[in-house]
């Protein structure tokens, strides 16, 4: 039986590799974040890089943990994928 379910599993398995690649650009993109935030937990907050100096700089840098939830459902319909071709 064929349910929108499915449907939508198999046009995500024909897509995966382009939403793997966006995945990573977005893992990528947290690479500053993790600069910024160690620098703000870790270092001297008078002397700070970029932690403070702007708000919009600290929207922009903080709010890509936003995007951290396409990854996450990226990589579990992945799973799932994978799971429910086993299991045929």
């Amino acid at each position: 039986m064929v349910t929108p379910i499915t449907k939508f599993l198999d046009w995500y398995e024909r897509h995966m590799a382009k939403s793997l690649i966006i995945s990573a650009i977005i893992l990528y993109a947290q690479i500053p974040h993790t600069i910024t935030a160690a620098e703000c937990f870790f270092g001297d907050h008078d002397s700070t890089l970029i932690y403070g100096k702007n708000i919009i700089l600290d929207f922009l840098i903080y709010g890509i943990d936003l995007l951290e939830l396409i990854p996450i459902i990226g990589i579990t319909l992945a799973i799932v994928s994978k799971i429910r071709h086993k299991i045929k």
